[in-house]
């Protein structure tokens, strides 16, 4: 039994090795192939001890079979994450290098194990998650990521000129259709504001690499500053304006005014 599971530990880890850098979905299963596999394993051993020791089996499987319901019960919890573990190495919902986003934690996917799944965050602290509750749990793969749709929002001053505010979308475009990675969709003139005229454009970055989709925006943002600054377009800033109706007047001083001297 020993010979035997540290034949197929030291085979599913060559595999593991061979496939991290070409089939990582495949690599993610290999640890809990293998906890099943020793199990597996170990369990032949045991009932071939028993009944080398002439011990009959039968009677035994009958009564694990009354007591294994206990057992059972009591580790509800931990077959649950057994399950959720065999759930993940068939559907494979996330492979190890995947990143995720699980209700309020995001990470990298670390380690896949039949307890528990590890996830490290942009912070480096190591997530650790129960299998059963991660897939009860919405989660978001940012690896399966195809596109990332960006809506980018311009507010200007409402002094702007009706020629200037048609130039607007004209150069928010200019300026996401420059950007390698991305694929334009619309710029409008979309709301006029208490305080602004508000614009908007929709864009798609085509890949899903986070780092290139913020130097994306950045260079979008600048693109912006510097147009505007060109064309002479402010931007909006929040403020209040008060309106008076009519002057404001002292009664005293008008009572004064037109009292009859002493």
């Amino acid at each position: 039994g020993l010979w035997a599971t540290t034949a197929v530990r030291a085979s599913l880890e060559r595999k593991r090795r061979l496939t991290l850098t070409t089939d990582r979905a495949a690599a993610s299963s290999l640890g809990i192939i293998g906890f099943l596999s020793r199990a597996t394993i170990w369990s032949f051993v045991l009932l071939l001890t028993l009944d080398n020791l002439g011990i009959e089996i039968k009677p035994l499987l009958a009564g694990l079979g009354i007591g294994g319901i206990a057992v059972a019960l009591a580790a509800q919890n931990i077959l649950g994450d057994l399950f959720a573990s065999l759930s993940i190495a068939l559907d494979r919902p996330f492979i190890v290098g995947d990143a995720l986003t699980v209700d309020e934690f995001s990470g990298t996917v670390e380690y896949i194990g039949v307890k528990s799944t590890r996830l490290r965050s942009v912070n480096g602290e190591q997530i650790i998650m129960p299998n059963a509750n991660l897939l009860n749990s919405r989660v978001r793969n940012f690896a399966r990521l195809n596109e990332r749709r960006v809506l980018l929002n311009t507010s200007v001053a409402q002094e702007t000129p009706r020629a200037q505010l048609q130039r607007i979308p004209v150069i928010v475009r200019g300026l996401i259709e420059a950007q390698r990675d991305v694929r334009f969709d619309r710029a409008h003139f979309a709301r006029i504001g208490p305080n602004s005229f508000d614009f908007e454009a929709v864009y798609f970055v085509t890949v899903a690499d986070y780092a290139r989709y913020m130097d994306i925006q950045q260079e979008i943002n600048l693109g912006l500053l510097g147009a505007f600054e060109a064309e002479g377009i402010a931007f909006a800033h929040p403020s209040q304006r008060l309106v008076l109706e009519q002057p404001v007047e002292s009664t005293l001083v008008k009572g004064r005014a037109g009292a009859p001297a002493d």
